[in-house]
C-alpha cells in the first residue's frame, strides 16, 4: 500500500466508523411495530421536521389507520411528485458531502454493508406485522422493506456529511425521516397536502 493510500483510508475511517455504529442500530429498531397507531409527540416531531425541511410546512399530518390505505398510497407517490423531487435534491447534496469525506468505492462498500445489516430485520419486523394485518402480498410488504432500506441510506448520508462541524445532521429532514421508522412507522410519502404516515 502506497503512502497516498495509506492517507486517503485514514481519512475514511471516521466516517466509516459512524457508519458502522449506525449499522448496529439497525438490527434493533422496531421496524413497524407502531403502524396505524396515533403518533407520540416524538413522532410528531420528526413528522413536522420531514415536511417542512422538505418544503411543505403546512402538510397536513395524515395518520393511515390501515395497510390497505398505506399500499393505496404508497403505489400513487409519483416518481416525479415535488415531495419525491425535493427529496432527490437533498439526497444528491448529502452524496456530494458524502465523497467529500468517503472514495465512491469505500461509499459503495458501506451502502452495501447498511443494506445486509437492515434488510432482514426489516423483512422479520414485515413478516410479523404482515400476519397481524392479515398482508399476504410480498409486493406489499417489499414496499415497506424498500422504504426502511432507501432510509437507512439516507441517514447514513447525513452521518458522513455531519463530518463536517457546520452540517446540522440533527435538524436535517432525512434524519426525521428516519427517526419515523425508529419510532417504528412508515413514512408514506407526501401527496398533494397531506403527508402519509402509516
Amino acid at each position: 500500500m502506497s503512502e497516498e493510500d495509506f492517507e486517503a483510508l485514514t481519512r475514511e475511517l471516521p466516517a466509516l466508523s459512524r457508519i458502522r455504529r449506525f449499522a448496529r442500530t439497525l438490527e434493533v429498531a422496531p421496524w413497524f411495530a407502531n403502524l396505524g397507531e396515533p403518533l407520540s409527540p416524538g413522532s410528531k416531531a420528526a413528522a413536522m421536521t420531514y415536511a417542512d425541511g422538505l418544503g411543505f410546512p403546512h402538510a397536513d399530518i395524515a395518520i393511515l389507520v390501515d395497510w390497505d390505505d398505506a399500499s393505496i398510497a404508497a403505489e400513487n407517490t409519483g416518481w416525479n411528485s415535488p415531495a419525491w423531487e425535493a427529496e432527490e435534491l437533498l439526497r444528491a447534496d448529502l452524496t456530494e458531502r458524502a465523497l467529500e469525506h468517503l472514495s465512491e468505492e469505500a461509499l459503495n462498500i458501506a451502502m452495501t454493508m447498511l443494506s445486509e445489516r437492515i434488510a432482514e430485520p426489516a423483512r422479520e419486523a414485515m413478516e410479523q406485522a404482515s400476519f397481524i394485518w392479515d398482508i399476504e402480498d410480498p409486493a406489499q410488504q417489499q414496499l415497506a422493506v424498500g422504504a426502511a432500506v432507501q432510509a437507512a441510506h439516507q441517514a447514513a448520508l447525513v452521518l458522513i456529511a455531519a463530518q463536517d462541524p457546520s452540517f446540522d445532521a440533527d435538524n436535517h429532514p432525512l434524519t426525521a425521516k428516519f427517526q419515523l421508522f425508529e419510532f417504528g412507522r412508515w413514512p408514506v410519502g407526501i401527496i398533494g397536502a397531506s403527508f402519509n404516515i402509516f
